[in-house]
Formats: structure tokens, C-alpha cells, sequence
């Protein structure tokens, strides 16, 4: 397991975690739910066949073959030869995906959904390096902006969240069509965290997270929004401004609440529908919380799902 981060590589980490949130975050692990690809022992089954403890199947002996993994009782049985072959394990690799779209940039209670989000990114990246799994990073507005490939090293998770310092929200959103491209980049099937308040087309953004399924990765979406966006909860009439086309329109959101949160609701419904679909672990998550408690306790409901 890596070492506490030094003080050279707390750059990046301390802008998003203290050393308490750390401390809480050392113990839990990120499972994944499906089989993975990767490089390191670890603690995560890998489609590959190799030689570790826990038993496969069998094939029949052909030249090449270990004569140590001749099961002798088949022989017994059988009066053929035949070899033992076995699971490998494999460290997990995260990518996590990351909206830095203008929309982002909103929080009506003096945090945006960015900050929430880095924060966010941050607590699941840190999880990771300390299992000695691989994390990379995709931070993405209308194109992908940062493109960093998984790597298990502290030093590593400081260079991704100084990233996440330097890249303030700016730009419009393509959501699914930054998805798209970057499932057809990413070639070994992993975990695909996807971290957006998702306002774009949800069709789109629907197939675009099935692609990711297609070339059987892993995939969790975590949906942040703000309380104000769920609920309209403003009590005067208001000017309200879209942050990324700039256009304004004056409202009373008393007037408009009932309806806005019945429509907002089926559109929330459509996405939590095509990832179950799916198998694409949805989460709604709220920024008036605390990212490091959140994660912490998601982890711990995903260990007991993954058992």
C-alpha cells in the first residue's frame, strides 16, 4: 500500500482532502462489480488466465504445458491428462470522467457543483491509489480538455488533482459526444467513473453510456445537482441565466415549482431507468453533503452489493 502522501505530492491532494478525511478514506476499498483488465496483483478477478490460487477450469495437457498443473485425481478418473488453470488477479484500473462544462460552475449554497465534483473525484481517486489500483482521469466541457492514463503512484494523484485546481469550469456541454470518444479510446475494460450534472440530451447520453457497457467496462454515474435545481425552492420572482448560452429569463418560481420539479423528476427517472437497464450503477447525488462521507458510505453499500 502507498505511504501517506509527503508534502511535495500534498500539492494537489490537500486542496481537495484533509489529513482526517484521508485517515477515514484508508480503510475502504472501490470494487468492481464486473470483471476487469489490469496489470498489478490485486484484489480484483481479471478475464486472463494465469497462475494464482483460485481454480478456473481445465484443459487438456498440450505441448507447452507446465506438467506441475496436471490434475492427477482427473487422471485417476479419467485416464487423460489434463491441467489445471486458474483465475488471475488483477489491480483495477479507474478512469474517472470528469464535466468541467459552464453548468457546473453553479451552487446556490456556496459550493458549485465543480467543487463538490473535484472533491468528489478526489475522495474516489485517493481510495484507489491506496488499494495500489490505477486511476486516470478524463476532464472533458464540449471536447476533452485532460487526458491522463491510469497510474498507481501518489505523485501521480497530485498531477490529477492540480489538473482539476488549473481547469475552472468554461465551455458549453457535448456530453455524449465526449463519451463516445472517449469509450472508443479507453481498450481494456475497467471501472468508468462518470462525474456531470448531465444536462444534455439524456438519449444521447443514455447510448453514449452504453457504449461504455458494450466494450464491457464498469460504470458508475454520479449525477450531481444542486438542491436548488432539484427542488425550485425560491421564494421571489427571479432573472435566470443559462451559464453556458447566456441566455436570460425573468421568472416566479413559485408559480413555475410544481410543474418545474414534475418535469424535472421525469427527466432525473429517464436516466435512473436506462442504467438500470443497463447495469450502470446511477447515483443522484446532492452537493449540500459531505463528499468524503458520501463516499465513504457508497463504498461500503457497494462492498456488500459486490459480495
Amino acid at each position: 500500500m502507498p505511504d501517506k502522501p509527503n508534502e511535495k505530492q500534498a500539492e494537489g491532494i490537500v486542496a481537495f482532502l484533509n489529513a482526517e478525511e484521508m485517515h477515514k478514506l484508508d480503510r475502504i476499498v472501490l470494487l468492481s462489480r464486473y470483471v476487469v483488465e489490469g496489470n498489478l496483483a490485486g484484489a480484483h478477478r481479471s478475464p486472463l488466465k494465469g497462475a494464482s490460487s483460485e481454480f478456473s477450469d481445465h484443459k487438456m495437457y498440450g505441448f507447452g504445458d507446465d506438467p506441475k498443473h496436471v490434475d492427477w485425481k482427473v487422471l485417476g478418473r479419467t485416464d487423460r491428462y489434463y491441467v489445471k488453470r486458474y483465475q488471475d488477479e488483477t489491480n483495477l484500473r479507474v478512469y474517472i470522467v470528469l464535466d468541467r462544462s459552464n453548468s457546473m460552475n453553479y451552487g446556490s449554497g456556496g459550493v458549485t457543483k465543480y467543487a463538490f465534483a473535484c472533491r468528489l473525484a478526489a475522495a474516489l481517486a485517493y481510495v484507489v491509489i491506496k488499494a495500489r489500483d490505477s486511476v486516470g482521469l478524463f476532464l472533458f466541457s464540449d471536447k476533452i480538455d485532460v487526458e491522463m492514463e491510469p497510474r498507481h503512484s501518489l505523485n501521480h494523484l497530485n498531477n490529477m488533482l492540480k489538473s482539476l485546481q488549473r481547469k475552472g469550469p468554461a465551455a458549453t456541454t457535448q456530453v455524449a459526444e465526449t463519451l463516445h470518444q472517449i469509450a472508443g479510446s479507453v481498450h481494456k475494460r475497467g471501472l468508468i467513473i462518470v462525474i456531470s450534472d448531465l444536462l444534455d440530451n439524456e438519449h444521447e447520453i443514455n447510448l453514449a453510456l452504453a457504449h461504455f457497457r458494450k466494450r464491457l467496462h464498469d460504470v458508475i454515474v454520479f449525477h450531481v445537482l444542486d438542491p436548488a435545481e432539484l427542488e425550485l425552492n425560491f421564494n421571489k420572482g427571479y432573472e435566470f441565466e443559462d451559464l453556458e448560452t447566456l441566455e436570460r429569463v425573468t421568472a416566479d418560481p413559485r408559480a413555475l415549482a410544481k410543474e418545474y420539479q414534475k418535469v424535472f423528476g421525469e427527466f432525473l427517472e429517464q436516466y435512473r431507468r436506462a442504467c438500470e437497464g443497463l447495469k450502470v450503477d446511477y447515483r443522484l447525488v446532492r452537493t449540500d453533503q459531505t463528499s468524503e462521507t458520501y463516499v465513504r458510505a457508497y463504498l461500503e453499500e457497494r462492498r456488500r452489493l459486490s459480495k
